[in-house]
Parts: structure tokens; sequence; C-alpha cells
């Protein structure tokens, strides 16, 4: 173990170093939420199809991109010369749009380009994998949090998410603020065998001396858990959004980028605040909602609204979510 730690404590700073220095990334997404197969010079992206799909580490500039629709009545896509890099051969974070046009045909159009982020977090529900090598699964998820119920008890929460470990590998995962990656050693002082741990989630009731354990029912199935944008990511996206000229295209652009990342209840308000008319704020409110990183605090969202109406129906959606 001393060893392994030792063989960490270089690889890291080596490999942030790396990070930072020739390859792009790609992120292709479903504006219509259209699951899909992405096929990078005919390697295969992922088995199960998905509406939001980042490939990193490419380091080719261009790149040959077949789509395939889990919707066979959906005409696949190929695009030829798909760019990682900028106009000065510089890789870059790419992100293309799959979007129907007004004809109903699919298409996938270039969306925005930005400097490779070494700090990037993937936002929840997007699939992230290195090209050339096989989906790894998330780090280990442990949390506990004891809740107070009637009666003096108190209820802990424990949910617990694995990790496979096999062939005298450790697969390390980092993923905090500034810091995302993943790293897999070979040991060869460790067992040969393989572990499979299962996601579960229970509640167990402490009142009067006695326990009781029941499945945990969640309040919010939202689908965002992960950290918000940064200050810059956003002030990018709200320029986007800004610089559409009609209310339903800054809707539209609003929606794909809420799916594409998590956002703070302030930053839903902001995007709010872009919209002429009270409908499509309203629309983009129910959108974001679960994609917020804080539900608790939805309520801020109401400010942005003229109208009581739409404040009572923002609430009566938020309680049957």
């Amino acid at each position: 173990m001393k060893n392994l730690c030792l063989i960490l404590a270089f690889l890291v700073p080596a490999f942030c170093i790396a990070q930072m220095q020739s390859y792009g990334n790609l992120t292709v997404f479903s504006e219509d939420g259209d699951k899909f197969y992405l096929i990078l010079n005919g390697e295969k992206q992922n088995d199960e199809a998905q509406t939001n799909i980042r490939v990193e580490e490419l380091n080719q500039p261009y790149y040959s991109a077949r789509i395939i629709f889990e919707d066979k009545s959906l005409a696949s896509i190929t695009k030829n010369n798909l760019m990682i890099v900028d106009a000065d051969a510089k890789f870059m974070d790419v992100t293309y749009r799959i979007k129907k046009d007004k004809n109903k045909k699919v298409k996938l159009n270039y969306y925005s380009m930005i400097p490779v982020q070494p700090d990037f977090i993937p936002p929840s529900g997007m699939y992230v994998r290195q090209f050339g090598q096989p989906g790894q699964p998330g780090p280990q998820t442990i949390i506990q949090q004891p809740v107070q119920v009637q009666g003096g008890g108190r209820q802990t929460t424990t949910t617990t998410t694995t990790t496979t470990t096999n062939n005298n590998t450790i697969g390390a995962s980092v993923n905090v603020p500034g810091m995302n990656m993943n790293i897999s050693i070979s040991d060869p002082d460790m067992d040969t065998h393989s572990t499979t741990t299962t996601t579960h989630q229970t509640t167990t009731t402490h009142s009067g001396g006695h326990q009781q354990q029941q499945q945990q029912q969640p309040q919010y199935t939202g689908n965002c858990n992960g950290w918000p944008m940064s200050a810059t990511d956003f002030g990018s996206a709200l320029s986007t959004i800004k610089e559409s000229s009609f209310d339903d295209t800054k809707l539209s652009t609003a929606k794909a980028i809420a799916s594409s990342n998590c956002l703070t209840c302030d930053q839903i308000v902001q995007i709010c605040n872009q919209f002429s008319f009270e409908e499509n704020k309203l629309a983009f409110a129910k959108h974001a909602f679960k994609f917020t990183t804080d539900p608790k605090n939805y309520f801020k969202v109401n400010n942005v609204f003229s109208f009581s109406s739409s404040k009572e129906e923002l609430n009566d959606f938020i309680q049957g979510h």
C-alpha cells in the first residue's frame, strides 16, 4: 500500500501537467432528448444510448463522427472532419448540438468552443469516457444524514454507490473543485479477484430504543447533484442567451444549457430575467428545476414573475416533483 501511495504521489502531478496540453475534448448533446450512440473514427463510444456524451483526450485535430439514434425512425448523421481545434490549431473543448429543423430532420451543428478546462466537473446526466479507453464506473459515494422525526426519534439515511475492482487494478477517481481525473494502477501484490458492490439506500429510524428499516423514498428526484457552473462558464452561457434575437430562441438555448449543466437558483433567476414574456420565464423555470443544485431555495425564482398565477403554477409544479 505504501508503494501504491508513492506511485500516486508521482502520477497525480504528472497527470495534471499532461492534461493541460496536446488533446481536446468533445461534447455532443441532443437538444430534444433523443438518445443516441456516438461513433468516432469507427469506434463506438457508448454501449447504452445517451442524450449527452463527452469524449475526452482526443489527440487528433479532426475526427469522423457518426450518430445513430435509439429511435430507428430518426435517420443517422454522418459528419466528416469534425473539428477539435481552433483556427490556430490549438486543442479545445468543443460542443456540438443535435437539433431538429423545421421539417423534423435531425442535424448535428456546431454549438460552442472554449479552452480545455482541466478542472471540468461533469454535470449529472452526462456520460463521460476517455477516447480509446473502456468506460469507467463512478467513484464510491457514501452519504449519511440524520433527520429529526416525530416523537423525538431520528432517521439516518445512508446511500452507497459502488465501484468495481478487478484484474489486480486499482481505479482511483478524483472529482473535487479544481481536479477531475481517473487513474488506474496495477499492483502485482494485490489478490486477483473481482469485487462488485451494490447501490442501495435505507432509512433507520431510532425511537424509544427500537430500530426500524424501510426503503427511503426521496422527495426530490431531480437530475443534478454536482457542482454548479463556474462564474466564467455561466457568464459565457448568459451572453449566448442574450445575443439571441427572439424570446423563443433564447428559451431553446437556455434549456439546452440547463440540460447540460448544474445551476444554482440565483443563476436560474438571472436566466429567467432575460426573457421578455412571462410564459417563457415560467417554461424555463419548470425545465430548470431538475437541474438545480439547491432546490430548497427555488422560492427565489418566484421573484421573476409579475403575475401571482405564474408563481402559483410554479409552486404547484414543484410540489408535484
